[in-house]
């Protein structure tokens, strides 16, 4: 964005942000400082000031996920009224904004980026990419929405979550979710991963490694190829209906 009176770097200066501003048609890698990486310094969000040529931004867009450093931050288009219909949805930016800018939406906007982008893990929350389990409460949320999950279900994620990174063997879960006393095979990991697949969708980061197990995939590891981002789904297991069945019995 450009340095202007009445511009976004004015209002987030005025609302005490620190911001760095560029032309459309610049080079991106002039907004990072030699010093970034030893500070660990990180933009918290992207405005792109289109204004009334949004096919300006989309194209600097592009320009700006070439570079490793603006990787997993939000961006938003600042257009007018009149442009509004011509925001392609499939551009890349993650929301909009209007010009003139009311400095609290555009705050309130960049926020919601940040909480969409961002990742944490505490004793008691979980968020990875769009989901929320929260343990104290026992509940689930993708991008705001409660999922209803069984008990083990609920369970099997948040001990995924907790050992995000690793791969883990149908074994292992087993004994850690369900107890060695538990009577049933390892195809019970995969029926439980299926469901969750299910009501979780392309939110959920979870790859399947054939001899391996499951490993849910940490924010800076490449995104892997498969099936609706995945990774590569296991077979589907024989003698499904009558585990399922014996499952639900068991919770």
């Amino acid at each position: 964005m450009l340095e202007r009176e009445e511009g976004a770097s004015s209002t987030l200066r005025q609302l005490g942000a620190t911001v760095r501003t560029l032309d459309l048609w610049d080079d991106p890698v002039e907004l990072i400082g030699d010093d970034d990486d030893e500070l660990e310094i990180r933009p918290r969000a992207l405005v792109f000031e289109a204004l009334d040529r949004p096919d300006l931004a989309v194209a600097a867009l592009r320009a700006v996920r070439k570079e490793p450093y603006f990787d997993n931050v939000g961006a938003l288009i600042a257009v007018t009224v009149g442009q509004i219909a011509r925001i392609d949805p499939s551009s890349g930016f993650d929301d909009f904004c209007l010009h003139p800018y009311v400095p609290e939406e555009l705050y309130g906007r960049i926020r919601a980026l940040e909480w969409r982008r961002s990742e944490f893990a505490t004793e008691e929350r979980h968020k990875v990419a769009g989901i929320v389990v929260d343990k104290a409460g026992h509940e689930v949320y993708v991008d705001g929405r409660p999922i209803s999950l069984t008990a083990k279900e609920f369970a099997l994620l948040a001990y995924l979550c907790e050992r995000r990174g690793k791969v883990l063997s149908r074994e292992h879960l087993l004994a850690r979710v369900w107890g060695n006393r538990y009577e049933g095979g390892p195809r019970t990991v995969d029926i439980h991963v299926r469901r969750l697949r299910a009501k979780l969708g392309d939110a959920l980061p979870l790859e399947t490694l054939r001899g391996s197990g499951y490993k849910l995939r940490a924010p800076d590891t490449e995104e892997h190829k498969g099936r609706g981002g995945n990774g590569e789904r296991p077979d589907r297991p024989e003698r499904a209906e009558s585990e399922e069945q014996a499952e639900e019995e068991a919770g």
